[in-house]
């Protein structure tokens, strides 16, 4: 990042009242600009961000701490924590590089686990389908919605899409 970007961010998170991180960056989920990849524990993450909506194992005491940030929200924090519970890794999933990787084939609890809870679900008897779907911003921030159709037999995804957020 150049001088004159941080100098603009900087000056962006102080006229519009945005909380900054420590790059002059505005937070994009309070409590997360707390955490610190490889020293923060797992009461460091809960003191910041609450009581996690679920809670997956990894294997070997390695967990990962998922929070939806919604239910109408954009984005689900996925905090990954070692066997000792030092923060590892944490990271915004709700993004086209992460829709990117579901793929026909794949289990309800795989994209689950990929993608966190789904703002909705819906069933469509006719068409032997179930569809759950996440609101997230594709950039520059539009507003859309990402679909995950599985098949009601066999709990399968058969395809994706992306539908417009409807108004009204």
């Amino acid at each position: 990042m150049t001088n004159v970007s941080k100098a603009l961010s900087g000056l962006l998170c102080s006229l519009l009242m945005f909380g900054c991180n420590q790059q002059g960056q505005p937070i994009e989920d309070f409590g997360i600009e707390k955490l610190t990849r490889g020293v923060s524990t797992e009461a460091d993450v809960r003191a910041a961000m609450g009581e996690p909506a679920m809670i997956w194992d990894d294997g070997g005491g390695a967990r990962t701490l998922e929070y939806p940030k919604g239910p109408a929200g954009h984005r689900t924090w996925m905090i990954a924590l070692d066997g000792s519970g030092t923060l590892r890794d944490y990271r915004q999933v709700l993004t086209t590089e992460t829709f990117a990787t579901i793929r026909p084939g794949m289990t309800m609890e795989e994209v689950r686990r990929t993608l966190g809870r789904p703002r909705s679900a819906t069933d469509f008897p006719l068409k032997n389908e179930t569809v759950w779907d996440w609101r997230y911003l594709e950039p520059p921030g539009t507003e859309r919605i990402f679909n995950v159709h599985f098949d009601r037999d066999s709990g399968r995804v058969t395809t994706t899409s992306v539908s417009d957020e409807l108004m009204g």
